[in-house]
């Protein structure tokens, strides 16, 4: 028989989505609750990707490829307008 738990504790792939406003607010959004979530994310990917065995580049190139990305994204409008000079 499986065991039922509770909506706190389910991550987020296995709530339903008529579940999902309920889980939200269930959620910690305190400074120390984000800040903890920013700690278990980088943890998680730390261990994923940068300690392991037989390490590669995998790990950095994926932070440098979402910094650049980030700063394409923050920087767009400025960069759509200088698409449209034609030569001044």
């Amino acid at each position: 028989m499986a065991s039922v738990v509770p909506l706190k504790e389910k991550r987020l792939m296995d709530v339903k989505l008529g579940e999902l406003p309920s889980w939200i607010l269930m959620r910690d959004f305190t400074p120390k609750g984000i800040g903890g979530a920013f700690q278990r994310g980088y943890y998680r990917y730390y261990n994923k990707y940068v300690n392991v065995k037989k390490g590669n580049v995998a790990g950095v190139s994926m932070v440098l490829a979402a910094y650049v990305l980030f700063n394409y994204c923050r920087s767009y409008k400025e960069l759509k307008h200088e698409r449209r000079r034609k030569y001044h």
